[in-house]
C-alpha cells in the first residue's frame, strides 16, 4: 500500500468556482476512497466539449464550486474496502459513465447503460454516502460525473475506473476515455459499415473525426464529412474523410444532396452535433432497404425529431448509441490494445499539450475552435 493510504491528501486542482470564469488553481483536501471506491493520482487529463458545456453552465443545474474533467489517465493510489479488481500501482483510465457488472444491463451483451454509475450530470457527491471526498478550508467541493480528473488526486467508483496495459502512454490514450471511444464505437460497434461502404458523418468536431476514424478501420470507401464549417475539410482528411459538403452551400436540404452525389443514399450516418436538423438529415440521406443512421450527439432537452414515418417502412433504422456502445471495464483494455496494436491512431486526435498551470489556455484553444484535443499535463 501507499504510504499516503488512508490519509487526507493536499494537492492541486482547478476548481471552477462560477459559471463561465477561469478556473482557479487551489490546493484542495482529497479524502481517501470508501467503500467501493479508489484515489487515483491523474497524471494527463484532457478538456472534452462537455467540460466546456457544463462550466458556462447553459443548459443544465450549475453547480459550483466544481472540479471539472472528465477524460484522463492516471494511476491507482489507494483503493476502499470491498476493491478487489484493482490495486495501488495500477494503470487506469477514469470514465463518465460505469459498469457495476450486476444490473440488468451490465449482464446484457447488448447493453452498456448501467442502472447505478450511468452518467449523472446534476449529482455532485458520491454514491457510498452522499458526500464529496474534495474540501477547501473545510467546505465541500463538488465533483462533476464520478471522475473530476482536474486535479492531482481524484476519487471514483472502482466500477468506473478501467484498468488498462500499463504500457501504454497515458499521455495519448487519456483521450480514450470519453470522445474518441464514443465517435469510433458509434461506427465499429453500432453503424458497423461494411468493406467498401459509404458514410457520412455529421459534424466534424473530434467526436465526429473518431466515427470517421471507425468508418475508415472498417474500410469504408466513401467517407463523407458534413460540417457548416468548411475551415474542418483539411483536418478531417487526416481521419480518412474524402468527400465534404457544407449544408450552408447549397438551396436544398443536405439530405438530398448526398441522396444525389450516392445514387439514393448513403449506407450509414453518424450524427455528432447534437443539432436536431442534423440528426433529421443523417437519418433522412441514409438509402432505404438498408441503411442505418446512428445518432450520437446530445440534443436540447426541448427538442423533438419529426420525420416521416414512410422512411421507417422503407427499411431505413434509427439507432442511438452512448459511449460508443462500450462498456467501460470490459471493453476500454481492448481498445487500448487496439491502439497499441497500431490498428487505432489515436496521436493524431491530440493537437495542444498545455501544463496543469496553463488549464485555462486549454478553454481557450477550445473556444476558439482551435485543434481538437487538449492534453494536460499534471505538475507532481
Amino acid at each position: 500500500m501507499s504510504n499516503t493510504a488512508g490519509k487526507v491528501i493536499k494537492c492541486k486542482a482547478a476548481v471552477a468556482w462560477e459559471a463561465g470564469k477561469p478556473l482557479v488553481i487551489e490546493e484542495v483536501e482529497v479524502a481517501p476512497p470508501q467503500k467501493h471506491e479508489v484515489r487515483l493520482k491523474i497524471l494527463f487529463t484532457a478538456l472534452c466539449h462537455t467540460d466546456v458545456y457544463f462550466w458556462e453552465a447553459k443548459g443544465q443545474n450549475p453547480l459550483f464550486p466544481r472540479i471539472l474533467g472528465h477524460e484522463a489517465g492516471g494511476i491507482v493510489e489507494s483503493v476502499g474496502e470491498g476493491v478487489t479488481e484493482l490495486k495501488p500501482g495500477d494503470h487506469v483510465l477514469p470514465v463518465f459513465t460505469g459498469e457495476c457488472k450486476e444490473c440488468a444491463h451490465c449482464k446484457s451483451e447488448e447493453s452498456n447503460m448501467c442502472d447505478l454509475l450511468r452518467i449523472n450530470t446534476d449529482r455532485g457527491t458520491m454514491l457510498n454516502d452522499g458526500k464529496s471526498r474534495f474540501s477547501k478550508d473545510g467546505k465541500p467541493i463538488y465533483h462533476f460525473v464520478g471522475t473530476s480528473t482536474f486535479s492531482e488526486y481524484t476519487v471514483s467508483h472502482v466500477g468506473s475506473v478501467a484498468k488498462i496495459n500499463p504500457a501504454a502512454p497515458l499521455d495519448k490514450v487519456c483521450v480514450l476515455s470519453c470522445g474518441i471511444c464514443t465517435g469510433f464505437g458509434a461506427t465499429v460497434n453500432v453503424a458497423k459499415p461494411k468493406k467498401g461502404s459509404s458514410v457520412a458523418i455529421f459534424g466534424l468536431g473530434a467526436v465526429g473525426l473518431a466515427a470517421a476514424e471507425g468508418a475508415r478501420v472498417s474500410g469504408a470507401a466513401r467517407i463523407i464529412g458534413v460540417d457548416l464549417n468548411s475551415n474542418r475539410f483539411e483536418e478531417a482528411k487526416k481521419f480518412g474523410v474524402n468527400e465534404f459538403v457544407n449544408p450552408k452551400d447549397h438551396n436544398k436540404p443536405v439530405q438530398e444532396v448526398i441522396a444525389e452525389m450516392t445514387n439514393g443514399g448513403v449506407d450509414r450516418s453518424v450524427e455528432c452535433t447534437g443539432s436536431i436538423q442534423a440528426m433529421i438529415s443523417a437519418f433522412e440521406c441514409v438509402h432505404d432497404g438498408w441503411g442505418v443512421a446512428v445518432l450520437v450527439g446530445v440534443p436540447n432537452k426541448d427538442d423533438t425529431f419529426k420525420t416521416h414515418p414512410v422512411n421507417f417502412l422503407n427499411e431505413r433504422t434509427l439507432k442511438g448509441t452512448f459511449y460508443g456502445n462500450y462498456k467501460p471495464r470490459t471493453d476500454l483494455p481492448g481498445v487500448v490494445e487496439k491502439y497499441m496494436n497500431k490498428e487505432l491512431e489515436v496521436d493524431k486526435f491530440i493537437t495542444h499539450s498545455v501544463s496543469f498551470s496553463e488549464i485555462n489556455k486549454a478553454f481557450e484553444y477550445m473556444k476558439a475552435g482551435q485543434g481538437i484535443r487538449c492534453v494536460i499535463r499534471m505538475e507532481h
